[in-house]
């Protein structure tokens, strides 16, 4: 699983967009916290928000790169990041205007302990 989504982001930094590259970090860091690997979860998930902000990806990549750091920051123990991460993906996330994937973002933060 982790080799399969390190080899994606490769090959999307080659062939693909921002909007690639920052999912392809975004996959990387949730891979990590499965993994219960916080280090490079947070890093990963420091990349796509960076990503994301840089190339004004929009309302729901943005939110779902604070998705990452929060489940990053959860794996590493670090309950006020996580809160903090929390918030601001909600925040972000209630402007989604595609039902679906605001629903889809709500529910996936929901299952951050």
């Amino acid at each position: 699983m982790l080799h399969a989504a390190h080899a994606s982001r490769y090959h999307w930094g080659h062939s693909g967009t921002p909007l690639n590259h920052s999912i392809g970090e975004w996959q990387v860091s949730r891979v990590y916290a499965i993994l219960g690997r916080a280090e490079p979860a947070l890093y990963h998930g420091r990349r796509a928000l960076e990503i994301a902000r840089r190339n004004r990806l929009g309302r729901f990549h943005l939110a779902y790169a604070y998705e990452a750091l929060a489940r990053a920051a959860s794996v590493a123990g670090e309950r006020r990041a996580r809160d903090r991460y929390l918030r601001e993906a909600r925040r972000i996330g209630t402007g989604v205007r595609d039902r679906d994937d605001r629903r889809m973002l709500l529910e996936d933060l929901e299952t951050i302990p």
